[in-house]
């Protein structure tokens, strides 16, 4: 049985057509066409992924992705709009999605999308430390339960944090190219990718640097990437 798929779209005859053609690549799609009647299947079965219109009845999008984080589920979560600004990609990155994809779109794409998305989570499952709990400085992180400790206290890290600190664990004293973070963590390029992982290094930093204006161990290589050195460097 291939990876289930929870469709959460309201419009039945884009439903239909994407449940065939995720069934014809081998997946198990299931339908929802509302934000409650999704809750109600992600409560009671287990997904590989949700496919989420943002426009719903009722609860929008955004906040279907909202409870299902409050409620500890990390499924990825691949959003599907009409709205196609920057603004509108950073609200879903913010609201707890992996993925952005805006309407009209080629079911190929969508298909290829899923693919990276399920690829990348596979990879994030692979253990990086004893216990999946890494330690540097005064710091701790635990992957698997996405929990932080740094000098400000204990945090709660989004997936997507975690994602890119694993990356730059695992390449330890290595300069982690743009390019590949932007591959790794967020799956392919756009726009506003860039940017978005200088904002997610910031708040790396916050959490793990006792000075996150002159840190130790997350450190920036002008126009190449980021170099992670566990022991700390001045």
């Amino acid at each position: 049985m291939g990876s289930r798929i929870l469709i959460v779209e309201d419009e039945k005859h884009l439903a239909e057509a994407l449940a065939h053609n995720l069934k014809f690549e081998g997946y198990t799609p299931v339908v929802a066409g509302d934000g409650e009647t999704a809750l109600e299947k992600l409560a009671g079965e287990e997904f590989d992924l949700v496919v989420l219109d943002v426009m719903l009845p009722g609860l929008s999008g955004f906040e279907v992705c909202d409870r299902i984080r409050e409620a500890g589920n990390r499924v990825p979560v691949l959003f599907l709009t009409a709205r196609n600004t920057d603004a509108d990609r950073l609200a879903g990155l913010r609201h707890g999605g992996d993925d952005y994809m805006t309407k009209p779109f080629l079911l190929e794409e969508l298909v290829l999308r899923i693919r990276g998305i399920l690829r990348r989570q596979e990879w994030y499952q692979t253990p990086v430390a004893e216990r999946g709990i890494f330690k540097f400085g005064d710091n701790e992180v635990n992957f698997r339960t996405f929990k932080a400790k740094g000098p400000r206290g204990e945090v709660q890290l989004t997936e997507k944090e975690c994602m890119l600190i694993k990356l730059l664990v695992e390449r330890q004293g290595q300069v982690v190219s743009r390019e590949l973070i932007l591959e790794r963590v967020w799956g392919y390029k756009y726009g506003s990718s860039s940017r978005t992982i200088d904002n997610f290094i910031v708040r790396l930093r916050r959490y793990f640097e006792q000075d996150p204006r002159n840190p130790k161990f997350i450190h920036s290589v002008r126009g190449v990437g980021y170099r992670f050195t566990p022991e700390g460097e001045e």
